[in-house]
């Protein structure tokens, strides 16, 4: 259904507000469609993210303030999981 409305400050046609279930219901459409065997979430995108962030080394400060955490301890469960990742890139110069 594509109701669209027109803001009468600027005149854009646009849609307004989407149901919070809506963008739930079709991330689990999309996936069902790409066959993914694996759970998918908005929250799953999010944690995602937050990941890659500092996988490509985005400070945490600039993470926690993105997902609007207020405790910087709660953004470091990422750093968490970027380390695991790293340890399986850990080479020694002695195995070359």
């Amino acid at each position: 259904m594509t109701k669209v409305s027109k803001d009468p400050r600027s005149e854009t046609i646009r849609r307004h507000h989407i149901h919070p279930k809506t963008l739930g219901r079709n991330i689990k459409v999309a996936s069902q469609k790409a066959n993914l065997n694996k759970r998918v979430t908005s929250h799953i995108f999010r944690h995602s993210y937050a990941t890659y962030l500092l996988q490509v080394g985005i400070d945490l400060r600039s993470i926690q303030e993105l997902l609007g955490h207020k405790s910087v301890e709660t953004t470091m469960i990422y750093t968490h999981v970027v380390s695991e990742m790293n340890k399986t890139k850990l080479v020694s110069p002695l195995d070359f």
